[in-house]
């Protein structure tokens, strides 16, 4: 997926024939299904994050002999002007989940972690843009790819160095959805794997704060400051139990 500004214009036109919107919320869109414009996918899968680039089209590229009317005339040359804004690869991860559950087991593991990277930046992508629900599932995707079981003590290491990341992501957006014992669920989880964690500690520590439940609360932040005392977010949030 990738989100992009463009403008299109046709050969010796000043006015662009399309261009793409500039809101905040733009959306990621998937080359060959929401991009299709032939010389525009191979444009873009030519193109690093944050660059420029302006393309000619001849008309096989672009809209063919048919054109696109009333905007496109017959067997015209455009230009697009692209800005790559973000992109993600997808590939792997959409095949990962087009394969049979049994097929899906025996994935390998360097492949497994990489598409729950995938899935996790995803998620980080559509968290930062504020769809927190949206955010959650790919979250979720990724902690059932790392659901697998290890075949050694270094494959349970690697796993559960992923696992740490998904956990303190969903811990995190649960809060922000304000569904607290959700959050302090994943945040207990994620200390299962690293019980010094102080992120997973403050985590739990705002969930049972905001669920009133205050001598909790003081015991998990009390323990992430020890980790942290420097820490002003966990510092702060214990002035405001007190």
């Amino acid at each position: 997926g990738c989100t992009v500004n463009y403008c299109g214009y046709l050969e010796f036109w000043e006015e662009p024939f399309c261009q793409s919107s500039y809101s905040k919320s733009r959306r990621l869109m998937k080359i060959g299904e929401d991009i299709t414009l032939f010389g525009l996918e191979i444009g873009l899968m030519s193109m690093r994050k944050g660059e420029l680039a302006r393309f000619f089209f001849s008309p096989d590229y672009a809209y063919g002999q048919q054109g696109c009317p009333p905007d496109i005339p017959p067997n015209t040359r455009v230009m697009f002007e692209v800005e790559l804004l973000d992109f993600l690869d997808s590939a792997e991860s959409d095949a990962f989940f087009e394969l049979p559950a049994e097929l899906q087991d025996s994935f390998p593991l360097q492949k497994a972690l990489k598409v729950a990277e995938t899935e996790r930046g995803f998620g980080n992508y559509l968290y930062c843009k504020g769809s927190l629900e949206d955010a959650k599932d790919r979250y979720k995707r990724a902690l059932f790819i790392l659901g697998r079981s290890p075949s050694s003590e270094t494959e349970q290491c690697q796993i559960d160095a992923s696992k740490l990341l998904v956990l303190l992501n969903l811990s995190i957006t649960y809060l922000k959805l304000e569904r607290p014992a959700r959050a302090l669920a994943y945040g207990e989880k994620a200390l299962k794997i690293d019980q010094r964690n102080a992120k997973a500690l403050f985590r739990c520590g705002q969930a049972c704060l905001c669920m009133k439940e205050y001598e909790k609360a003081r015991d998990f932040l009390v323990r992430a400051q020890q980790i942290q005392p420097f820490n002003h977010d966990i510092n702060n949030e214990l002035k405001k139990l007190a």
